[in-house]
């Protein structure tokens, strides 16, 4: 969330922070950049659906076009992201469709993959499984552990998340028929996506055709 207040986004006005827990440090930030917040608390509604309901009149109030998640680790229902179709946006640490859910960094190196990263995508009422916007990939080294892996995609975290809602304040997502996410004036499938910067050598022996 505060990756994208500083992004300062052309065009964009954050219409409000809203948390379910009233000691969030967002809040805090929000108030201090001048940003209206609010607090529904999830406790004080024993029916997940009637906090949803609750969050959703909270957050019309404000007449948002676009709602970003950031660091919401509440399950949203079915309805609630049916009303904000094509305008809710959250981010995973994962490089999705791997490592759905929790406890990605840790189950990522438990896997033993090379490379793994973060998303950006569209919500839709399955979990983590909406229109892929944008990714990031960081490379799993060797002596990383939770914490390492963490911080290194979180820093990509903090670069896509503005650059996703900045797309679709400037109109740029399409959503196609087939579920798959367009940058109007991007150059295809490369150019919604960071790669790793890799000091080992290897994308040098690559590029002079070397085999591995």
């Amino acid at each position: 969330m505060e990756a994208i207040v500083r992004a300062a986004i052309d065009g964009a006005k954050i219409a409000a922070v809203i948390s379910n827990r009233a000691d969030a440090a967002g809040l805090a930030f929000a108030q201090a950049h001048g940003i209206p917040v609010a607090v529904v608390a999830h406790r004080d509604y024993p029916e997940r659906a009637d906090f949803d309901r609750a969050l959703s009149a909270t957050i019309d109030a404000f007449q948002p076009d676009l709602v970003v998640l950031a660091g919401f680790m509440r399950v949203l229902g079915v309805d609630f992201v049916r009303h904000y179709h094509g305008r809710l946006l959250n981010i995973h640490p994962s490089l999705l469709p791997a490592f759905a859910g929790l406890h990605t960094h840790r189950r990522a190196l438990e896997a033993g993959v090379k490379i793994h990263g973060a998303t950006v995508h569209f919500v839709t009422p399955d979990l983590d499984c909406g229109p892929i916007v944008i990714q990031a990939a960081v490379p799993v080294l060797a002596d990383d552990d939770e914490d390492r892996l963490a911080a290194r995609v979180l820093a990509e975290e903090h670069r896509i998340y503005p650059q996703a809602v900045e797309w679709f304040v400037d109109e740029r997502l399409i959503v196609t028929d087939s579920g798959r996410v367009e940058v109007r004036g991007g150059r295809g499938a490369a150019f919604a996506l960071h790669l790793p910067v890799l000091d080992t050598g290897l994308n040098t022996e690559l590029d002079s055709g070397q085999e591995r």
